[in-house]
């Protein structure tokens, strides 16, 4: 390593769109005490990467191709659980941040904000501390624990929000339909839903579907 690079902090940047990621690059760079180390859009290459550059901190997009951000997350932290991780998404929905902190991420930025707030994330979290703004604290505080939903709920509820009828998701789960109806019942009840549509739209707020 370039003694210009001591004492930097490195970044590995993930996030599927390619202008997106070039200019977070950019901020990084452009910033006297980080550095970008790799970037990529795909989460497989996010976690080959990680093991040839090992970064200081990843920052993470939770939506990318084939493999969660989340997923990602997961895998690195399986064999480097010490590794530190930003989500830097569009998703402000309580199960989205829910997720992503409890698969090890120890900051949660939203697209949105000013671009000084990434790189406050990325020296707070190098210093050992976590980055959760005002809107994301309070989405996660709001979140219930009775609301949690298991796999076979999950895919239930995600075959809803496709607009599946209860035979369509019998026959894509290789379940009864009467399983079915059990499944979308508890599923209504834990989202305080009272029919269908609202359970949708409950889970599209809150990030436990994605369109």
């Amino acid at each position: 390593m370039s003694e210009d690079h001591l004492g930097k902090i490195r970044v590995l940047v993930v996030d599927d769109h390619p202008i997106v990621r070039v200019g977070i690059a950019a901020i990084i760079d452009a910033r006297p005490d980080m550095m970008t180390v790799a970037q990529t859009g795909d989460a497989e290459e996010a976690i080959r990467l990680f093991e040839q550059h090992l970064p200081d901190i990843t920052l993470m997009d939770l939506r990318l191709p084939k493999m969660s951000g989340v997923e990602a997350i997961r895998a690195i932290r399986l064999r480097h659980p010490k590794a530190c991780f930003v989500v830097l998404t569009t998703y402000e929905g309580d199960e989205d941040i829910y997720q992503a902190i409890e698969a090890g991420a120890r900051a949660y930025v939203i697209k949105g904000m000013p671009h000084e707030a990434l790189t406050d994330a990325l020296r707070r979290v190098h210093a050992g501390g976590r980055f959760l703004p005002p809107p994301i604290s309070r989405a996660l505080a709001q979140r219930t624990p009775d609301s949690d939903l298991t796999s076979r709920e999950r895919e239930v509820l995600s075959l809803l929000a496709q607009g599946r009828t209860n035979k369509e998701i019998a026959m894509e789960l290789g379940i009864t339909v009467a399983t079915v109806k059990c499944h979308v019942s508890v599923i209504l009840m834990r989202l305080q839903a009272t029919d269908r549509t609202q359970a949708v739209v409950t889970a599209l707020q809150r990030g436990l579907a994605h369109l």
